[in-house]
């Protein structure tokens, strides 16, 4: 009797040991339990990596596979598929030629779908395979120039005089009404939400919406860094704003003072949630946007890009019963990812985990997470006061930004808590500098802390247009490479993938002190922060600077990523 073709991809997982008799009958057992489909339910549960499913897949159907990261689209050719037709079937045109379009397929057995691609293009369809996930991602990235299209098209409209009932004139000072009227107009409705869509699709971590003295100017924070997306007319800068404000339930009359806000608004089959600063300027409002994306965030400590000792010294740390561990580094450098990761890591039935934060940034199921509002007196002192009557196993504190937070922190952690926290510090060793600073002595940082962490994003090449270069002996001279060391790294030459940046996503770097006895007695001698740094590195810390370059040998990033994040290490 002949095998069906589920047989045969199980018997090629099996023969080339890529999953284990146990573990398909323990996905065999799920799917009759639950239903669905038993490549799904491998993938779901970390038995088989979708890359070696789609290799097995194209073995026993001898269709290629093909890897959608490494290959370049070009975007007229996904203009023939509209983006909702693509998402619902996962599928994504790579290439045409003559009359034959071919397209790259998580499923290709999948008929119905080709048949409506042939009916609705008039071409001959060929069909590759590729993963679920990297046609998901392909869509987001290829159909943003659709995006920019439409968004385009709209502001041409904005920009007849008789597509908006009321025109901002010098100083002239709007009514309530004028402004409500202005807010619920199809254009400026359309605007707000295709911007929000493709700052959504380009992975921007912030908008920028900035009042010029002649235009409105869009910016989008893209891998850390800002780039401009495109202006509007400043006669619809009022109406932009307002209609952010009345999805904020901000005051829209309000134009003297900065107001806070958020919203969450539905993008494709997920929620986004939306961060809101109003910040009057001399030429208007200017709104500052935070986009807390779940489906960006990567809570795994493993996949943070930290590896051999550093990521061991946090794991071991983590592992600890009581004490504190600190991630220090600039505003927007990853510390509240790597402390929900390390509670991810950590996080058992058992154990009593609260956090306070300014504001909760992303919720984690099974840990109990408070907003500080210290407007209403619920400061993190004042938090946690009362969770250390809740008999907690694990506090993570969002920020120490007092003397009286530390103090609180520092003795939770002397008396059987374990505490996560962040400091604004430069380095590792300096958060030790620091903390005397606010107050707190030498020996209660000595006896509380078991690790501190500094981390930095860097971003990463694109894996489309990546090219090798090889560097001069002055670069070579300023990261301190031997004439004999390996010359070849590598940087992107831009391409439309990465908008012509010749990056794409960040990865983190990371240096790690574990308070050894000696570097405890470094600490109760009140020792400079140079002499903490050199005693660590003496003992196998490896720095900022160190693990960046070791990722630009690894051809992750560039030297040029590396020199703008991190500074040189002395000596």
């Amino acid at each position: 009797m002949p095998q069906t073709l589920k047989q045969r991809i199980t018997n090629t997982l099996l023969e080339k040991k890529l999953l284990s008799k146990k573990r398909l009958d323990e996905a065999l057992k799920v799917q009759r339990e639950r239903g669905g489909k038993l490549s799904q339910i491998l993938v779901n549960l970390g038995y088989v990596k979708e890359q070696d499913l789609v290799s097995a897949l194209s073995q026993n159907l001898n269709i290629p596979a093909i890897s959608l990261e490494k290959y370049r689209i070009d975007p007229s050719v996904t203009e023939l598929v509209p983006k909702e037709i693509a998402r619902r079937y996962e599928i994504i045109p790579i290439s045409k030629i003559k009359k034959s379009l071919t397209i790259a397929m998580a499923d290709p057995l999948n008929v119905f779908a080709i048949d409506d691609i042939a009916s609705l293009t008039g071409f001959q369809v060929r069909v590759v395979i590729a993963t679920a996930k990297e046609i998901l991602d392909a869509i987001e990235q290829y159909y943003a120039a659709h995006t920019r299209k439409a968004i385009e098209a709209v502001v041409k409209v904005m920009e007849k005089p008789e597509s908006i009932t009321t025109e901002v004139v010098g100083a002239k000072q709007l009514t309530v009404s004028e402004l409500r009227q202005m807010v619920e107009e199809v254009p400026v409705v359309k605007v707000t939400n295709m911007i929000l869509a493709e700052a959504i699709g380009l992975k921007a971590s912030d908008v920028l919406i900035e009042p010029l003295e002649d235009v409105t100017r869009i910016r989008y924070r893209i891998d850390g860094l800002l780039q401009k997306a495109r202006t509007l007319p400043k006669r619809m800068h009022d109406a932009v704003i307002s209609r952010i404000k009345v999805m904020s339930e901000l005051n829209i009359a309000e134009h003297r003072l900065p107001q806070d806000g958020r919203f969450k608004i539905k993008f494709k089959d997920r929620f986004v949630d939306f961060r809101i600063a109003i910040l009057p300027s001399s030429y208007g409002e200017k709104a500052g946007l935070r986009i807390l994306d779940k489906a960006q965030a990567t809570l795994d400590i493993e996949k943070l890009g930290f590896k051999g000792r550093p990521l061991e010294e946090l794991k071991k740390a983590a592992m600890r019963p009581h004490g504190m561990i600190l991630v220090c580094g600039p505003t927007g450098c990853g510390k509240t990812t790597s402390l929900y990761s390390i509670l991810k890591y950590i996080e058992t039935p058992e154990k009593n985990m609260l956090t306070v934060e300014d504001p909760v940034e992303f919720d984690l199921p099974g840990i109990n997470q408070v907003n500080a509002r210290p407007e209403t007196g619920l400061t993190f002192a004042a938090t946690l006061r009362s969770m250390l009557r809740q008999d907690p196993d694990i506090i993570m504190v969002g920020e120490i930004r007092d003397y009286e937070t530390a103090d609180i922190a520092i003795k939770a952690a002397l008396t059987g808590h374990l505490v996560l926290s962040t400091l604004h510090t430069n380095t590792a060793a300096g958060a030790i500098t620091r903390a005397v600073n606010m107050g707190i002595e030498p020996f209660l940082i000595s006896s509380s802390v078991i690790l501190i962490a500094a981390q930095r994003l860097v971003r990463k090449i694109c894996t489309k247009c990546k090219e090798h270069y090889k560097i001069n002996d002055s670069i070579r001279k300023e990261f301190n490479l031997s004439k004999g060391a390996k010359d070849k790294f590598y940087k992107g030459g831009g391409c439309d993938f990465c908008l012509d940046t010749g990056y794409k996503g960040r990865i983190g770097i990371i240096e790690v002190i574990a308070l050894t006895p000696t570097i405890r007695a470094l600490v109760m001698d009140k020792a400079s922060e140079s002499e903490i740094k050199e005693q660590a590195r003496k003992e196998g810390m490896i720095t900022l600077r160190e693990d960046g370059l070791n990722k630009a040998k690894a051809g992750i990033t560039t030297l040029e990523e590396v020199t703008r994040v991190t500074m040189a290490d002395k000596g």
